[in-house]
């Protein structure tokens, strides 16, 4: 299994360009989001637990295990990211059939859009996923760690991935210039 760096600097290779990971500061959010919405119906109730399993919370427990096998303290702030986003889902699930499926999708196809938008316009670069399906288990893992980063978060662990990438920047002419391309 490849460790947390390696996981994030392979992914990171494709993300490069600020304007790119803004837009999956947004996107990703919203597809992970949706996927809870759609995913959270049929529900089934388990005596014991407070609240019903469903295929949302089958698919975000496997997850966060994988999540915190990688990397204990990112898999447990990820872990309450998840938590969150399933209990919205969830309450989404619960609204009107038109109201779930008008909601999940819609998030979900704004969410992709705004992926190939940051990847077309900005990065000029296909998305990780597509060489590596693993991206889309990290994608949600890469815009926390992004948005910790900002904070001061593991500055050796930024260093890490931009020594084997690079530092992020602004627009795709200056990446053949850092990186030999």
């Amino acid at each position: 299994m490849r460790t947390l760096t390696q996981q994030l600097t392979q992914y990171a290779d494709y993300h490069r360009d600020r304007r790119n990971i803004a837009t999956h500061f947004v996107g990703i959010p919203l597809i992970v989001l949706a996927v809870a919405v759609l995913m959270s119906r049929p529900v089934w109730p388990v005596s014991g637990l407070p609240f019903a399993l469903s295929p949302a919370w089958l698919l975000f427990g496997a997850a966060t295990l994988y999540y915190l096998v990688l990397d204990l303290p990112l898999g447990l702030m990820m872990a309450l990211v998840s938590a969150l986003l399933l209990a919205c889902g969830a309450w989404l699930a619960k609204q009107s059939t038109l109201t779930w499926l008008t909601a999940g999708i819609g998030m979900f196809v704004i969410g992709w859009v705004l992926q190939f938008i940051g990847h077309i316009a900005y990065e000029h670069r296909k998305p990780a996923f597509v060489d590596d399906l693993a991206g889309l288990l990290i994608g949600p893992l890469f815009v926390l760690a992004e948005a910790l980063f900002g904070f001061g978060w593991r500055p050796a662990l930024r260093e890490a991935i931009e020594a084997q990438v690079g530092p992020t920047r602004i627009n795709a002419a200056q990446s053949g210039a850092q990186h030999g391309r």
